[in-house]
């Protein structure tokens, strides 16, 4: 986990981002497609066609565009955007749209992701996420200690990397080596790393470079999963690790995202889910995921690489 680039996967804000339409308010006048299941006591702020247009549901559509990260906006003017989609929506069940098997497949989707939304937000209330997991992540995974930089030359098999020490033994310059033989991205660079801490790196390759002197290159091969490295090191220093409170949000977010895994992990688990039909992946999705694959092998060779 690099705590630079940490993201939150599946967050609140998305799955309350996918229920952006406009909820239903209430009134004696409104269709089956604006009918709320309970009552809206708030106050009223207009009626459109004798649909009132409440506090409450002003707060919700300002929720709603806050986690679409949309500008925010004067409440005169968010008013006047749900009076639109509250007239839109009363022209759309004029005509009987709102009886199209498309239409009821939306209502429903919609319907899915709010529930969805309401149990998650009740799960994380339940679990809460305390300052003492996130001391803990903090010191598991920020990097602490040296720091350092070096070169390497990636090859396929063991005798291909002695054969490179070999040449380097007999006084050939590692960066040519590197842009010539080297199969990670790194090496049209002549092989450079830049800076990188041990966590950053498979167990293997930070360790070997851990233990060599500066300007001295590795006389063993050193074996990961990527394949067979050749290891310099051109210069450590000492890492000063941000504060924990710089890196709090991430942290926050990244245990949120465990949480949120947990919970649907436990309802999978539970669950009786049956495949009727089979789907395949479509080619898109496939090539898809070759690029990820692609980007897990980029972090670890090259991030070891440091360039994608």
């Amino acid at each position: 986990m690099k705590l630079r680039t940490l993201t939150l996967a599946l967050s609140m804000a998305s799955l309350l981002a996918a229920c952006d339409q406009m909820p239903g308010t209430s009134g004696t006048t409104a269709t089956a497609a604006t009918t709320p299941v309970t009552t809206d006591t708030s106050t009223v702020i207009a009626k459109v066609n004798g649909v009132p247009v409440t506090a409450k549901v002003m707060d919700l559509y300002s929720e709603q565009m806050q986690a679409r990260r949309m500008a925010p906006m004067g409440r005169k003017e968010m008013l006047n955007e749900i009076i639109n989609l509250e007239l839109a929506s009363q022209a759309g069940a004029k005509e009987g749209l709102d009886k199209t098997a498309q239409t009821q497949l939306q209502i429903e989707q919609q319907r899915r992701a709010v529930l969805a939304s309401a149990a998650i937000r009740d799960y994380m209330d339940n679990n809460p996420i305390t300052d003492e997991e996130l001391q803990a992540l903090y010191n598991e995974k920020v990097p602490k200690g040296d720091e350092y930089k070096a070169r390497h030359i990636l090859v396929d098999t063991e005798d291909d990397a002695r054969k490179l020490i070999a040449e380097l033994d007999g006084g050939a310059d590692f960066s040519e080596l590197a842009k010539e033989h080297s199969t990670g991205p790194s090496g049209k660079n002549g092989g450079e790393l830049g800076w990188f801490s041990p966590q950053q790196m498979v167990a293997p390759f930070s360790e070997a470079a851990a233990r060599l002197e500066k300007g001295s290159y590795t006389k063993e091969p050193v074996k990961t999963q990527f394949g067979w490295h050749v290891i310099m090191l051109d210069d450590t220093r000492e890492s000063t690790p941000p504060p924990f409170e710089q890196v709090k949000p991430q942290l926050q977010s990244f245990v949120q995202k465990e949480r949120v895994q947990q919970y649907i992990d436990s309802l999978r688990s539970s669950a009786n889910i049956e495949m009727v039909t089979p789907i395949k992946d479509e080619e898109p999705a496939a090539e898809a995921e070759a690029a990820s694959s692609g980007s897990a092998q980029s972090y670890s060779e090259g991030h070891e690489d440091h360039d994608h």
